[in-house]
């Protein structure tokens, strides 16, 4: 099979189109042919080993080089063979989900509880946009921020990846939505169903204290300044922020959790890599799917032979919604 194999920590460059073996799944794994991925922060990051100190902490980041060789974190495509275990799925079904790394190939294998059907009326570019981002908002909005009717959420970064889905999904449990971003965004998270936007150049954070969540995927403004917004009982969720060289945003989860017990309100973190992105989620997220409360928000959608280029463009910062590959 075709695959971009990341060689070594680098700019996009570093993603070399290869012919290697197409993988064999495990008595636990689902072989997929991918018919669509998407392209994210995590994908970068571990291209360009950054930050830094981050390769001193595991996961897919080698000290000299990187663990994870085939990036591409959510996938869409079809089963093409099922391991000895698995009962659920089986040849030809459409299926979607987050095997964390893979989806820059023709082919993966993914666990079987990693996977769930696509949903219906989505193709495959818009189901492989959903897996990772949106279960990050769910995880954030929903178990975290705790979002229903009667409650203020605030989402800042809201036209993002995962802050596209999470207006979205706060709206559909019943919550009144904050939402800050930039002013050529504007327009697009008012149509995502946020009850008041914010355009960060030229208002400043809401600060009468009345909101009960603040999901914070951009991270650019200090945690003092996101606390004024906060109820003295709400809570503060850090799901990403601004890159570095060397040490953010780590340094930011790091200084951030540790205020923790010195402040009244509850502040958490979300991790887009280690939190639990199961099937039951991705059966959830299908729900809202199905019934219009949710829908992917695409600014791009490169073909499978541009996908360095793809990685570049989301490397900067201002895709508004998924950038998408077709396989």
């Amino acid at each position: 099979m075709k695959a971009f194999v990341l060689r070594g920590y680098g700019p996009p460059t570093a993603l070399e189109l290869t012919e290697i073996g197409t993988p064999v799944p495990r008595d636990d794994e689902v072989l997929v042919r991918v018919r669509a991925t998407s392209v994210q922060p995590y994908d970068w990051h571990l291209m360009r080993g950054e930050p830094y100190v981050a390769r001193l902490m595991g996961g897919g980041l080698g000290l000299f080089g990187p663990k994870i060789r085939i990036l591409g974190a959510d996938v869409a495509g079809v089963v093409e063979a099922v391991g000895a275990a698995v009962t659920g799925f089986r040849p030809g079904d459409e299926v979607f989900g987050m095997p964390k790394q893979g989806g820059f190939a023709e082919y993966v294998c993914v666990r079987a509880d990693e996977l769930a059907p696509k949903p219906s009326g989505l193709t495959f570019e818009q189901a492989a946009a959903v897996p990772l981002a949106a279960g990050t908002a769910l995880l954030a909005v929903r178990d975290q921020g705790r979002a229903g009717p009667g409650r203020k959420v605030l989402v800042n970064g809201a036209s993002g990846g995962v802050g596209t889905f999470a207006v979205q999904i706060a709206k559909a449990y019943g919550a009144e939505v904050t939402a800050v971003c930039g002013p050529r965004n504007t327009d697009l998270v008012r149509s995502l169903g946020a009850d008041e936007v914010i355009d960060y150049t030229k208002q400043d954070f809401p600060r009468d204290g009345g909101h009960d969540a603040l999901v914070d995927v951009w991270g650019g403004r200090p945690v003092s300044v996101c606390r004024r917004a906060l109820r003295r009982d709400g809570v503060y969720i850090l799901v990403g922020g601004p890159g570095g060289r060397w040490v953010q945003p780590v340094g930011r989860v790091f200084g951030t959790l540790a205020r923790a017990p010195f402040v009244p309100q509850r502040i958490v973190l979300t991790d887009v890599v280690r939190c639990e992105h199961t099937r039951e989620n991705l059966i959830t997220l299908t729900a809202l799917i199905e019934k219009g409360a949710v829908t992917p928000v695409i600014d791009r959608t490169y073909p499978f032979a541009e996908i360095p280029e793809a990685v570049r463009y989301q490397e900067e910062g201002r895709a508004r919604g998924k950038v998408v590959i077709t396989v």
